[in-house]
């Protein structure tokens, strides 16, 4: 009898274990991919609060065009040659450019 109280009480500790490895796996992924994810998201975000008039600027689609006004949630853009204005949502937004000397 206590041979077979001695073989059932190691698979409790051994359930308690292999819990303990997806638990750590999710830890793992979460300071991988979730947390740098994040902190590149409020840097987008502060990017975008920062947009004023003047500004060069490039679209998710890769239209790169200078700044004319702001809006609550859109803005107009001057997109050269012919200095067309096109109107963009902030979201679109993906960087604002510098010019380089040199480019």
């Amino acid at each position: 009898m206590l041979a077979i109280w001695l073989q059932s009480a190691p698979s409790g500790l051994g359930s308690l274990g292999s819990l303990a490895l997806p638990i750590l796996f999710f830890v793992v992924l979460y300071f991988l991919m979730i947390v740098p994810n994040q902190r590149k998201q409020k840097k987008w975000q502060a990017m975008l609060e920062q947009i004023k008039s003047g500004d060069r600027v490039t679209t998710n689609g890769g239209i790169r065009g200078t700044v004319l006004t702001i809006k609550d949630d859109s803005l107009i853009l001057r997109v050269q040659p012919d200095g067309v204005k096109l109107e963009f949502v902030k979201s679109a937004i993906a960087a604002v450019t510098t010019d380089e000397p040199g480019a």
